[in-house]
Order: C-alpha cells, then structure tokens, then sequence
C-alpha cells in the first residue's frame, strides 16, 4: 500500500518513523481535524491512514436521490482533499495497540503515534437485512446511502406512477437521523408535482417509536406526512428482502412487546442499512460497551488513554451524527489535543452540536440544529421550526461549496464553542 505525502506518491514499504499524530481515517472529521491541527501548528508530522481513492460528500446524496444534485460533484479525489503537511497511508487499520502507541495496517506495517485521532465513521451492515446485498441496485431496491445508488433511487421515483413505495430506517444510531425520511419527502413531492401522488401508497417504517428524536421539530415534520398521505409503521424493522419477488419483510413490535413478523408488497423500497462501529474498533481496548469510540463527552478525549481523542460518526458521545457535528469536533480536538500535548488544560467543550437539514419538499427545509438533551441551538435568528427556501439553499447550494473550499482546509467559520 503507498504511503502519499500531500498530492505527492512516496515510495512504499516500512513506516518506520513516529507521527506525531495519526489520524484514522481520511473522511469528513479525518481531513477536517487534520487540516485544523496544521493550521496551529505547521510542523507537526501527521499522517492521515485511509484506505479508499476517493472521498465522498455524503450530506448531497439525499439531494442525488430527489433529482436536485448531481452526483459527480460529490466526489474527488482523496489525494486532492489531503492538508498540505499531512502524509497520506493508503491502507486499512486492522488492529488499535493503544499501549504501545501503534497501528497496525491490514499489510502488516506498524505505524507509531504520540498522539491518536480516531475517526474511521461507521460501518454500513448491509449484511444484516437477509437478502439486501443481491437486490440493491435492481428489482427497485434502492438506498441514498450508497453513492452509486442515490441516482438509482431518483430513476425509480420518476418512473413510479402508481403502486406501493416502502421507506425504511433502522434502530439508531445512524448517519444523519433525518436521512431516511427526507428521500420519502423528496420523493414523495415529485409524485405530488406530477400528479401521481394519489395513487401511490407510501409508507415509512422505523425501527423506532418517534418519527425524529427532537421533539420540537416533529410537528412541522407532521404536516408534510399528512401532505403526502404516508402512513407511519413505528416499531417496525427490516430484517429481509426478496427483491424479485418485491416483498420486504419486518419484525413489527406492539406496545405489549411482541413481536411478529410482517411481510409488506413494494414496487420500489428505500433502505435504510443498520450502522455498527468499524470491526477494529469494537475488538479494541478504546471501545465502549456498544462497540463506539469512548471519549469523554465534552473534551472528546477518551477517557483511558490520554493521548487518544475521537470524533465524527465513530465517537461515543450521543450526538447526532453528522458532518455537521463533525465540523464544530474537529476545532475542539484539535485545540484540546495540542493543549493536552503541551500539559495545558484543555480550553474547549463540546456542546452536542449537531444539524440536520431537513428536505421536506424540493426548494424547502426545515433547519434543525441541536445540540445534547436536544437543546434547540439555532445559528441564525430565525424559527428553526419552520421550512425555509432560505435553508434549501444553505443546504443544496452554500453547503457543498463551503464543504470543500472551507471546512476541509481549516476555514472554521460557525465553530463558536464553549471554553
């Protein structure tokens, strides 16, 4: 496996020097904290240990599957995103030794660190829906959350015409909570705009027992669903697929807590995979009881291991993950690590931030912004309540430019924290 430095392919072989920081993973919290940490300070030896050849924004894919974006432009090259400074390990972690301060990469070689960043994301267990691996992509099966499939997902949605449409979301935590109703809502205001919508049956099935997990916002959220006739199914999860027989099956729990097994007809489904931690983080010693990234849940510091922070979709704290979250933790690792490294306290907190833009009709949404507890946290002045044209375009047009030209080179605008 090469290892790059910037744009620049160096020679493979042994790493055999000590980073200053190694930073897991090369994906949104990956680049961004890295970029920060080079932005204080210039001359630390980072390296940033990432396996695929391209990075993805992910937060547009939604839109892909709306018809609303193009999906190319939610992908670059990975060495095109590595900070200048950084040292690029084009390779997969296969084991964490946090007592000796080193990892292991899948070929074998040993990287050593004084300071560790973890921030791999999570896993997509597509294997868990029996039967889900040899539909997606045919016999309309489909799912946003693959980036050859979000266009996939916009081809079914314009060639419905009537017939049953089967959304899904399983138990959390998952990549941006919102996720899975927004390619309902997309979808289900194209068939309303052509005048389809009357005979289509939509139906969204969660795992869960609450359409969001912040209460403020589901009202407004109630309102669509009525717009879009959709019946909600509550505690009712995927666990199997037959695409060519286009049933999807699921385990449906009652208020006494029994639990049977349902099997519902679709013409196209929307798949929402279970999400788990990376294996080599569940089998290490930084691991919590759920398999996630332990950290303290204000400094982002793991708890055990002073000299490992973690942040992004990996980390235990119970925020919601998304990018969004991972651009305000990259400023608190990045400032609480150094600090830490120089024997200093650690000056920033983290507060649970988190956004999820709703897309509850093409040119609309509903910005909701929280933090832990599900405090509201706003960013503008505004009912954060309320579906805006003004958040359509933060979020369909302002966010993805700002994604790559600023928060992926250390340009923290928005990253207020508390100290």
């Amino acid at each position: 496996m090469p290892i790059q430095k910037a744009s620049a392919v160096a020679s493979a072989g042994t790493v055999d020097k000590t980073f200053d920081v190694v930073v897991i993973g090369g994906g949104t919290a990956g680049i961004a904290v890295a970029a920060s940490l080079l932005r204080r300070e210039p001359k630390l030896a980072i390296a940033i240990v990432e396996p695929r050849e391209h990075h993805d924004y992910q937060p547009a894919w939604t839109l892909v599957g709306g018809g609303a974006y193009d999906v190319r432009k939610t992908r670059r090259a990975t060495r095109d995103v590595i900070p200048a400074g950084a040292t690029w390990i084009q390779a997969a972690v296969v084991r964490i030794e946090a007592q000796q301060n080193q990892v292991q990469l899948e070929d074998g070689r040993i990287v050593s660190y004084r300071d560790l960043v973890v921030a791999p994301g999570l896993r997509l267990a597509w294997e868990r829906i029996a039967g889900l691996e040899q539909s997606l992509g045919k016999h309309g099966v489909t799912s946003n959350y693959r980036y050859e499939l979000a266009p996939y997902t916009w081809q079914l949605v314009q060639s419905l015409k009537q017939g049953t449409a089967l959304f899904t979301q399983p138990a959390m935590p998952i990549k941006c909570a919102g996720a899975p109703q927004k390619a309902m809502y997309l979808a289900c205001d194209h068939w309303r705009r052509s005048g389809v919508l009357e005979r289509v049956h939509v139906e969204f099935n969660a795992a869960g027992a609450v359409l969001f997990g912040v209460a403020a916002f589901v009202p407004p959220l109630m309102e669509y669903v009525k717009r879009y006739r959709a019946n909600l199914a509550f505690s009712s999860n995927l666990v199997a697929i037959d695409g060519p027989a286009k049933l999807a099956h699921f385990d449906v729990t009652d208020a006494q807590g029994q639990t049977t097994r349902e099997t519902k007809p679709f013409d196209m489904i929307h798949v929402v995979p279970p999400q788990v931690a990376p294996d080599f983080i569940r089998d290490s010693g930084l691991a919590d009881a759920a398999g996630w990234c332990e950290v303290d849940h204000a400094t982002l510091q793991h708890p055990r291991y002073p000299n490992v922070f973690s942040l992004g979709d990996v980390c235990s704290a119970p925020n919601a993950k998304t990018a969004a979250a991972a651009r305000k933790q990259a400023v608190i690792v990045a400032c609480n690590l150094l600090a830490a490294r120089a024997g200093q306290p650690m000056p920033r907190r983290y507060d649970g931030y988190g956004s999820c833009p709703l897309t509850v009709e093409r040119g609309k949404v509903v910005l909701a912004e929280f933090g832990y507890g599900g405090k509201l946290l706003p960013t503008f002045p505004l009912d954060p309540t309320k579906p805006r044209a003004l958040a359509w375009f933060l979020k369909a047009t302002l966010l993805p430019w700002f994604y790559w030209n600023g928060m992926l080179k250390a340009r923290e605008w928005f990253t207020r924290t508390s100290a």
